[in-house]
């Protein structure tokens, strides 16, 4: 039987490999497992279905692990997306000739290896795959046992194309055991970076037991400030497209902040979301401003600080729930998002254009949006083909993560001869 660290070595033979591909025939893999995709629809599907029958449909997470029809072909896009894009490799970042002759490049090059620990998301196997190849690495996936045969049957599909192009399998890796995930945290010398995607629950997890470099992808509390200047219909478009396109994914709106100057519009702007059975946990004053316009059921006191139990503000929900805060100024606004905010994304809408610009100038997140929804934070959405994941931290990557932040660089340095004095 082979252990874990036998196999951590093969996918590090295989990362060397990938040294010697050329970019088209990485391209040529990645639309060959975009057609295969779309081929093996039925049994993606049914191994799907599978995962789905052990999990609640009431439950946040089941949108995140449901495939259809649509989303394999929308997966089988983005492969296409990300072989047409170029390659990230030996890119030319700067480039000198000092004064004794010596000549340097700085080039980007591939980290090696990346290990990817991920919940119930079973896109994420593709989309962790294709940029990796694409970047020159090989990796390691660690995903939750809610997507166990889907992410099975997802890497024996990409298995098959590799062979098929004379590469080894191990240059994708599944771990299908609880036990795994501490093994690969601590495989000093034979990873070189972990990406945690997931709970906060998990990236804590990851962070304190890793040994291994790691990028935080963080939880996304979510916030939207409809300033005093905001347009109404602009402002309820918004609102409910941040809160109601996928409210399990970590882009979803979780804190709406009203100016108090807007809260005789409140039911209008909240209208669309009650009619998608949205629950509204509401401060004493946005209460006040529903409570004669929202069905019972769905309105409901905001748990604020110092009340026992789960807090509305700082939740990040991942389901049809959201909270209100009303605020009297701007200033109110931002202490409120450097407060509860996770650093993923944040927007306002206004026509005030000062407010705006203090708005995106002082907030302290990743991406800071005016006049639109957070719902577009993501790589595909940017253009960069897929994301490997949407990172809060600051150093290194920020924001969505694609081919440029899972690149590193080497110093190439020529010389004639020269020695040092």
């Amino acid at each position: 039987m082979t252990s874990l660290s036998q196999s951590f070595s093969a996918v590090r033979a295989a990362s060397r490999r990938l040294l010697e591909l050329a970019p088209e025939a990485v391209d040529a893999i990645l639309r060959d497992v975009a057609d295969a995709t779309e081929q093996a629809m039925p049994t993606l599907l049914a191994a799907n279905q599978s995962d789905l029958r052990r999990m609640s449909d009431t439950d946040p997470r089941y949108d995140r692990l449901r495939l259809t029809e649509q989303r394999l072909a929308d997966i089988a896009h983005d492969l296409r997306a990300v072989a047409a894009l170029p390659s990230p490799l030996g890119r030319i970042l700067c480039q000198t000739t000092r004064p004794n002759g010596l000549r340097l490049q700085r080039i980007t090059v591939p980290f090696g290896v990346i290990g990817i620990i991920f919940e119930a998301r079973p896109n994420v196997c593709f989309d962790c795959f294709s940029l990796c190849l694409k970047a020159g690495s090989a990796c390691i996936l660690k995903g939750g046992s809610d997507a166990s045969d889907t992410c099975q049957a997802i890497v024996r599909l990409i298995h098959e194309v590799l062979r098929r192009h004379g590469l080894p399998a191990e240059t994708v890796l599944l771990l299908t055991t609880h036990e795994a995930t501490d093994q690969l945290l601590a495989a000093h010398g034979d990873v070189d970076l972990i990406i945690p995607r997931g709970s906060q629950r998990l990236i804590e997890y990851v962070r304190t037991h890793a040994r291994v470099p790691v990028i935080e992808t963080g939880a996304g509390v979510v916030h939207c400030y409809v300033d005093r200047a905001a347009d109404l219909a602009m402002a309820t478009a918004i609102v409910e497209n941040a809160k109601t396109r996928r409210v399990s994914v970590c882009n979803a709106l979780d804190c709406l902040i009203v100016h108090s100057a807007r809260l005789a519009d409140l039911p209008a702007l909240c209208q669309p979301l009650f009619a998608k059975g949205v629950v509204i946990e509401a401060d004493k004053r946005a209460f006040a401003a529903l409570a004669d316009a929202s069905p019972a059921a769905l309105l409901q006191p905001a748990n604020e600080e110092g009340a026992a139990g789960r807090p509305s503000f700082g939740t990040e929900f991942l389901a049809l729930r959201m909270a209100i805060k009303t605020v009297d100024t701007l200033d109110e606004a931002l202490r409120h998002i450097a407060r509860y905010g996770s650093g993923h994304s944040e927007t306002i809408v206004t026509e005030d254009e000062a407010a705006a610009r203090r708005f995106q100038q002082e907030v302290d997140a990743a991406c800071v949006y005016w006049n639109a929804p957070t719902s577009f934070t993501d790589g595909a959405q940017f253009g960069l083909g897929a994301e490997i994941g949407i990172s809060t931290q600051k150093l290194h990557a920020r924001g969505p993560m694609a081919l440029d932040e899972i690149v590193t660089y080497k110093w190439l340095i020529r010389g004639n001869g020269q020695t040092r004095p």
